[in-house]
């Protein structure tokens, strides 16, 4: 995965000739590789393929307009499409627009409530985990290139022989286009160039492959405002909302975690719940053009990058770029052979996939490893949105686990024959049964101290702990005071009511990190 150790970058925005010249030639790249891919997601849903790059058209350019993440890419894509298959096949493809539409509403939710922000919940392993497993999916995507189909009896066959050869020779020049180029000039994008040269050479010699013409026509108009032709009814209702949390969930995970990924590849910063209200706003209007939805693309967003796209130009350009496609030059995008763009998609796996886990793994923590390969597998063999859930969860029981080893005290006794606990580590879940086994009170002397200094009463689970811890102490007749509360965990005991009965021993005011920052903004002076 890529990082760097410089300070974020701002945004760049001035123009001149050659970065604009680099941003259109990155967006027309970008547009050549949607082809296909919306037409491939397309077939995936069970729609026409014209629905299929409408979307990209749409919610392309709308998220390169307003999304939190200039240089990022949008449009139609296969974690979505697998979902709405089931939903095409059984009700058809009218439900299938009012779906995205409501989609589009709740995303819009989600970033009006800047819901964006939990993205960061997700850990390292976890974006590990997803990096490692779309680059396999995108890897695997594209075997579907090496297979033709038998027209009359539908059935499906490898590639062999001298057309297997003429195939992967042809990828293998654009993969070496690819890698050689940019070491000569870097005039013009390396997939860009790749393209044209596999093109050029394919055409030229007359070569019998497959092109992308053979997957569906592209030729088309502009996309028709379009009321989804559904009846508004609760029985609708019943049968979309399912399927729009759904979509709605993977679509904004998908986008957040690569709008995190190019953040760190351009070393800029991006806006999560602005992207987040970019992403529901494009499908609100897709919904409407007869669009299938869609949400941000892993691998065009490397090509882009790769390419040098880093302004809201190189994903306006690519949604201008396939809309021409769409509408003037549909005959010439169709003759582009598709081994040109599978070598470009192999060099985006190259690329995306983070070949440093391998040398970490014996590195890093065994939990940690457990969740990259498990957020990989669960994201190949599932959905995105299921893998970075599992790994979200299993990262947090880990921590859980680990925190709750944690706890522990040290020991004193004062002038006044007291007895001091100075705790250290989270009372919460996990911790509270070690808690109950650091204290004696049989053994410990009338008036006992828990300081609270180095600790923190997270849950109820802490408060039941020290309820229950209380009782003891009452059972044998000693008195149990609680020291150096914060005031989060003050608050916590007060809302106990009548279940924590201990004394409260009042010390100087403190608040948590968060509340610090608060109260120091307060409490500055005003300065003209």
């Amino acid at each position: 995965m890529h990082s760097s150790s410089k300070a974020h970058a701002p945004e760049k925005t001035g123009f001149t000739a050659n970065t604009i010249k680099v941003e259109l030639l990155s967006g027309l790249t970008v547009a050549l590789a949607l082809v296909p891919e919306a037409v491939a997601f397309a077939f995936v849903a069970q729609v026409e393929p014209l629905v299929g790059l409408y979307a990209a058209f749409i919610v392309g350019i709308i998220t390169a307009v307003f999304g939190g993440r200039p240089g990022m890419i949008s449009g139609a894509t296969g974690a979505l499409a697998v979902v709405m298959v089931s939903l095409v096949v059984t009700y058809g493809v009218e439900y299938l627009f009012a779906t995205v539409v409501l989609m589009g509403i709740l995303q819009l939710i989600f970033g009006l409530m800047r819901w964006g922000k939990f993205i960061r919940m997700v850990p390292h392993p976890v974006m590990l985990g997803f990096v490692n497993g779309l680059a396999i999916v995108i890897f695997l995507a594209q075997m579907g290139q090496f297979q033709i189909v038998d027209e009359v009896s539908g059935t499906t066959s490898w590639l062999a022989g001298m057309d297997l050869t003429l195939m992967l020779g042809l990828v293998a020049l654009t993969m070496a286009v690819i890698w050689y180029l940019p070491k000569l000039t870097n005039a013009i994008p390396a997939p860009l160039a790749a393209i044209v040269v596999v093109s050029v050479l394919v055409i030229g010699l007359g070569l019998n492959v497959q092109t992308v013409g053979d997957l569906a026509p592209i030729a088309g108009g502009l996309p028709e405002f379009h009321i989804p032709m559904v009846p508004l009814n609760l029985e609708t209702l019943q049968i979309i909302l399912p399927y729009s949390i759904i979509l709605a969930a993977i679509g904004l995970i998908e986008s957040l975690l690569t709008l995190n990924l190019v953040s760190e590849m351009t070393d800029t910063r991006g806006g999560a719940s602005k992207e987040c209200l970019a992403q529901g706003a494009a499908n609100v209007v897709t919904g409407f053009f007869g669009g299938m939805g869609g949400c941000a693309m892993i691998g065009q967003s490397m090509i882009n990058v790769k390419s040098g796209g880093r302004t809201r130009l190189a994903g306006i350009a690519a949604a201008l770029f396939l809309l021409s496609f769409i509408l003037f030059a549909s005959s010439l995008i169709e003759q582009i052979p598709l081994a040109a763009l599978v070598g470009v998609m192999f060099m985006v796996v190259i690329g995306t996939f983070a070949w440093n886990t391998f040398k970490i793994l014996h590195k890093i923590p065994r939990t940690d490893a457990i969740v990259i390969a498990l957020v990989t597998g669960v994201t190949v063999y599932s959905d995105l949105a299921v893998a970075v859930v599992v790994g979200v969860i299993v990262s947090a029981l880990a921590y859980a686990w680990n925190a709750s080893k944690r706890i522990d005290a040290h020991t004193t006794t004062n002038s006044e024959g007291q007895k001091i606990y100075k705790l250290e580590g989270p009372l919460f879940f996990g911790s509270a049964a070690g808690f109950q086994e650091i204290f004696d009170p049989q053994s410990d002397p009338d008036d006992v101290i828990v300081d609270f200094i180095n600790s923190r009463v997270v849950d109820h689970s802490g408060l039941a702990a020290i309820d229950a811890l209380a009782t003891r102490y009452e059972q044998v007749g000693k008195t149990l005071h609680l020291r150096h509360l914060s005031p989060d965990c003050k608050d916590l005991l007060h809302k106990a009511g009548s279940m924590v009965e201990v004394a409260v021993l009042e010390d100087p005011h403190y608040g948590i990190a968060v509340d610090y920052d608060a109260e120091m903004q307060e409490t500055k002076p005003a300065t003209s």
